[in-house]
């Protein structure tokens, strides 16, 4: 009952930073737990950052912890991963989701999903 929208994503250099943005619709967001996952060509879809409701608690990948952070705005229905010091292992297409029931690593928990954004992180 929600529709999932990324925007963002783009092509930056080693050591830049993006702003990935999901837009959600059709129901207000603090009604999921949300999170963000990518997929690499030929790898898994991967966990990369999570948030609660109201956006108090929050989870990272080790991958990504100290370089990424995930925030919410539920008044305006909008969920951000801000990408800092990016590298090239950070190449993948980035998928917000929506959960209906908890937070979690585990993408089947997950039932909405956006399209992806494509980020690229050139050396």
């Amino acid at each position: 009952q929600v529709q999932l929208v990324e925007s963002g994503g783009g092509l930056v250099q080693s050591g830049g930073s993006l702003r990935l943005s999901c837009a959600a619709s059709g129901r207000t967001s603090s009604t999921y737990a949300m999170g963000w996952f990518r997929q690499a060509p030929g790898k898994d879809r991967e966990f990369v950052a999570a948030a609660n409701r109201s956006g108090g608690s929050t989870f990272y990948a080790d991958s990504v912890r100290g370089r990424f952070t995930i925030s919410r705005d539920n008044a305006k229905n909008t969920m951000y991963l801000q990408m800092n010091s990016l590298k090239p292992e950070d190449t993948a297409v980035y998928y917000c989701a929506a959960s209906s029931w908890a937070v979690s690593s585990t993408d089947r928990v997950y039932n909405y999903w956006g399209q992806g954004t494509q980020v690229t992180v050139s050396s």
